[in-house]
């Protein structure tokens, strides 16, 4: 069964996380990537913006910005064709402006927020492990270079200037051909000859992924793989890869076995932001203390930023200062946490919104400091 997500980039994030203006609504929902539940996912959202129009009352927004949400998102809900293509999650940002909407891969809880700003924490868990990649299968006799999205189908990309196999690549009808270049002779010969076809592979392959940052997998047998690891100009290149030869493998086994590594990519790397994390704690650079990790957001001193996706603590935090006032959750305050979050990533920091277990301490937000405050 297929997913239909479309994940935010750091461009619509950043025009979601500097709106300002009376009335944002933030609406989040469980769905369901089968048709026939999309009824119980509109009677959901038609729920949740029924909340939200009250909350807009009872704040004393002006009956124009009611309606224009109302409006909306009463669209939104009525859209036939819209509800037939869901993923795990929706995401729907609305304001008297107009209504964004991101099917999002991971499962999230339904909550409603009403403020002078969007409510974008629990999106950010999207792209924090956003369970993409490419998969470069190479094989003496053929090379693809696989999108695997999060969830999705996967397929072939085209790549300019890829050779077809390593026999091409060298000028050859084979690998195995003789050469009047001495050097170039038996098993020592194929070797430089798939060592040629590796380069080439990795440079074409680098003017496709030139400026991502997305896992590349490596699935191959050796000697290709140390070869290609070898000569790699791609940045993130992971590790492990996919052993075999590929050649034989469709693209949705490639995808299937992609997601283990994935996985571990992911655990290594959170894992490695909570060894940095206890490091920087000892020296005095880190803290969980929520009111400490605000006014460093507001100094622009956040490195990296984890935060707990479910933590709710409605409230303000200064622009200037980041001191923090407590308040009830109403559509006057917004989540501190998500603020703390939002000042961090528009400092350029590093934000990754998390499960509470994975947060160090078991604080609702954890900061790793660019310096000691």
């Amino acid at each position: 069964m297929t997913l239909h997500t479309d994940i935010p980039s750091r461009s619509e994030i950043e025009r979601l996380l500097t709106q300002r203006a009376a009335g944002c609504v933030s609406i989040y929902l469980p769905t369901s990537v089968i048709t026939q539940d999309a009824q119980a996912d509109r009677i959901e959202l038609k729920n949740l913006a029924a909340t939200a129009i009250r909350q807009l009352d009872a704040s004393g927004a002006a009956p124009s910005v009611i309606a224009g949400v109302r409006d909306g998102l009463g669209d939104l809900i009525d859209d036939d064709d819209f509800w037939t293509t869901q993923a795990r999650s929706l995401a729907v940002f609305a304001s008297a402006d107009g209504v964004r909407t991101f099917r999002l891969p991971n499962r999230l809880s339904s909550v409603v927020e009403v403020a002078d700003r969007f409510y974008v924490t629990p999106l950010l868990r999207a792209v924090t492990f956003p369970q993409a990649a490419f998969v470069l299968a190479l094989a003496a006799g053929s090379v693809r270079l696989v999108e695997v999205a999060p969830e999705g189908p996967p397929y072939t990309v085209e790549v300019p200037g890829m050779p077809t196999d390593a026999a091409s690549a060298a000028g050859k009808a084979s690998i195995t051909e003789r050469s009047p270049i001495r050097r170039i002779q038996g098993s020592e010969g194929q070797k430089i000859r798939l060592r040629q076809f590796a380069r080439k592979v990795d440079q074409a392959v680098r003017g496709v992924l030139s400026g991502l940052e997305l896992p590349l997998i490596l699935a191959a047998s050796e000697p290709l793989d140390s070869m290609y690891r070898s000569i790699n100009s791609y940045p993130h290149l992971v590790e492990p890869g996919i052993r075999g030869n590929p050649e034989a493998v469709s693209e949705e086994r490639l995808a299937a076995a992609a997601r283990p590594v994935l996985d571990d990519v992911y655990a290594d790397e959170l894992s490695a932001v909570r060894d940095l994390f206890e490091l920087r704690f000892e020296q005095g650079r880190a803290s969980t203390d929520v009111a400490t990790v605000a006014r460093a957001a507001a100094r622009g001193a956040i490195d990296t930023l984890l935060a707990d996706i479910d933590a709710k603590l409605p409230g303000f935090v200064d622009d200037d200062t980041g001191a923090i006032t407590f308040a009830q959750d109403d559509a006057a305050s917004y989540g501190i946490v998500d603020e703390i979050a939002r000042q961090a990533l528009l400092a350029g920091g590093r934000v990754l919104a998390v499960r509470t277990a994975d947060v160090p301490h078991g604080g609702p937000v954890a900061a790793i400091l660019r310096y000691a405050l």
